[in-house]
């Protein structure tokens, strides 16, 4: 029987994370398993790995074989590494402590870049607080500039509009000899020609009228002399077919 190590889907969707389990190769990908060593989510950053270290390690020494994904992960968790190691020390190349050794060098190492990853991300997201902070704070200084400046202007135009009554008493006093005048004058002119318009435009229409109510009498007059001339002319066929006809009677007599 071959045995894998492989991924089963869980979760919903675009939320899935999955078991990683040791399978029969023949079952289905979701479908019965032999065990679970641990859990794979992908959806956060970085990705979360909890794995049974050394029961992933004791299936891959009896032979299990990881499809591409789980090698990936078990290399991240350092498994396969440690299954390297471990063949070295059958093999007689060197001692368990120096293949311990080794792995914890490494060990080391990674802890240190995953730990510099998480910071970088942390960083990221508090500069992207603050830049959203300090444009926000912008926004908000533009708005207060823009209604501080709208309530100066509106603070003016009250001020200019509540001038004492005498000070308005005096401009009316300076501006009414020559606004009346001029006005008068102007005034004079406009009616004058207001009227002269208008008396232009009702002779004109006056005028409009009375040629249309000529051509409608003009129409009526021919259109009753035709309706006069039909039956005359009529009449005057059929007294000649009259007359016609009593001059042949009177040949055939004869």
């Amino acid at each position: 029987m071959a045995v894998k190590i492989r991924l089963a889907r869980k979760g919903r969707k675009r939320k899935a994370f999955y078991h990683i389990v040791v399978a029969d190769s023949r079952a289905p990908r979701d479908g019965r398993f032999i065990e679970k060593l641990g859990i794979y989510n992908p959806v956060t950053d970085p990705a979360t790995i909890d794995i049974d270290f050394d029961r992933a390690l004791d299936w891959l020494q009896k032979g299990a074989q990881p499809t591409d994904t789980c090698r990936a992960i078990l290399s991240y968790k350092g498994v396969m590494l440690k299954k390297h190691l471990m063949d070295g020390v059958r093999k007689g190349a060197f001692d368990e402590a120096e293949a311990e050794r080794r792995f914890q060098i490494w060990l080391n190492e990674k802890e240190q870049k995953i730990e510099a990853k998480k910071t970088g991300i942390e960083k990221d997201l508090e500069d992207e607080k603050k830049k959203r902070i300090e444009a926000e704070r912008q926004i908000n200084e533009e708005r207060a500039k823009a209604l501080a400046k709208k309530r100066a202007e509106m603070a003016e135009k009250e001020a200019a509009g509540a001038q004492p009554p005498e000070e308005e008493e005096k401009a009316e006093a300076d501006e009414t000899p020559v606004s009346t005048d001029m006005a008068a004058g102007v005034t004079g002119e406009t009616v004058e020609t207001a009227e002269a318009e208008v008396k232009e435009e009702g002779k004109a229409k006056v005028e409009a009228a009375e040629t249309a109510e000529a051509e409608v009498k003009e129409e009526g007059k021919a259109d009753v002399e035709a309706e006069e001339e039909t039956p005359a002319k009529e009449e005057a066929a059929a007294d000649e077919k009259a007359e016609e006809k009593k001059e042949e009677d009177k040949k055939e007599k004869e």
